[in-house]
């Protein structure tokens, strides 16, 4: 059904599933898996890579010459969104917000940030009393005077196009080539593209596995409302059933003081991954979604028969960045 959508190739897809037999057998509950998104090919990985390939077609048939898009300082959308412009030829613009108060000098200017003027971004921050978005179309605007057709990616990459890509992923997940079958999902969730293009495919694909979002940013109810926004819009756009309000679950517990604040949950769990299944996961998704996932296992969330799929969705080049936070 995908063939109606045009796509570019960024990556290296279908990823690898993985048994975390070590952490499975010390936690003792349901045997967990990993979906290797952190391994998609393009600057390092990430989940980024699986948007972008929908996302960006829609950008070179507007003929734009510069793509404009915001995030967090480290940001992993921003770096695989300069990778890609890249890779294209296009000229990319990223507006960063300043969303970790007394942010030392390395998050500010190591990890994704580096790498982006690797990548030959242009990079500006956004004051602190301005909204991202509004200061961002006004640099559109700008720029629009300046002589470019600039293109605007939303933040993480979230919106109908994007999330395509996670409606792919979730094929895959049912196609591959091992046959195994999952009866929980887990996946950070924070601008919420990637859960709502799970959830899409869930709905498209008519699967009873259930899809948690662990929350890096906001609370249950407004999480919640905003990916089974995104998911409708989805499903809208591929002609498929509407979502159910019960298909969208998420879990606040996990977010600790805010957005990119370290938490004691998170450091285990990255330790933990670390040193049972040598992955790295990174401080602002992973390492809480995971601290998500192993609460929930102890807390008896799930059935010691359950299969239990946990997406990696990158973010370990932005760990020299957060050094600060394991001291």
């Amino acid at each position: 059904m995908f063939d109606k959508f045009e796509r570019i190739d960024l990556g290296h897809f279908p990823t690898r599933i993985e048994y975390l037999k070590n952490i499975s057998d010390m936690l003792k509950g349901p045997q967990i898996f990993i979906k290797r998104d952190d391994c998609t090919g393009l600057a390092t990985g990430g989940n980024k890579t699986r948007k972008l390939e929908f996302i960006l077609p829609d950008a070179i048939n507007n003929n734009a010459d510069l793509i404009i898009t915001v995030g967090a300082i480290q940001s992993n959308h921003a770096r695989q969104t300069a990778a890609a412009c890249a890779k294209l030829g296009i000229k990319c613009l990223i507006v960063l917000e300043q969303r970790l108060e007394n942010a030392p000098e390395s998050y500010m200017n190591s990890g994704n940030v580096f790498l982006n003027k690797v990548f030959g971004a242009e990079m500006i921050l956004c004051p602190k009393d301005r909204d991202v978005k509004v200061f961002a179309e006004e640099i559109m605007e700008d720029r629009k005077r300046d002589g470019y057709n600039p293109y605007f990616i939303p933040v993480g990459g979230s919106n109908r196009l994007g999330e395509l890509g996670y409606i792919e992923c979730m094929r895959e997940i049912l196609e591959n080539p091992n046959k195994d079958s999952f009866s929980h999902i887990v996946v950070a969730t924070g601008s919420g593209g990637t859960h709502a293009g799970l959830v899409a495919g869930k709905v498209l694909y008519k699967s009873n596995t259930k899809i948690i979002g662990i929350s890096i940013k906001d609370t249950k109810p407004k999480q919640e409302k905003r990916v089974l926004k995104l998911t409708q819009n989805s499903c809208e756009h591929i002609s498929c059933n509407p979502p159910k309000e019960k298909d969208v679950i998420v879990f606040d517990d996990y977010v600790g003081p805010g957005y990119a604040m370290p938490t004691d949950g998170m450091r285990y769990a990255l330790s933990l991954m670390a040193t049972k299944e040598a992955i790295l996961l990174d401080p602002v998704y992973t390492g809480k979604a995971f601290d998500g996932l192993i609460n929930l296992v102890k807390k008896n969330y799930f059935n010691s028969s359950d299969r239990v799929l946990f997406i990696h969705t990158g973010g370990s080049a932005a760990l020299p960045a957060f050094e600060w936070a394991f001291s």
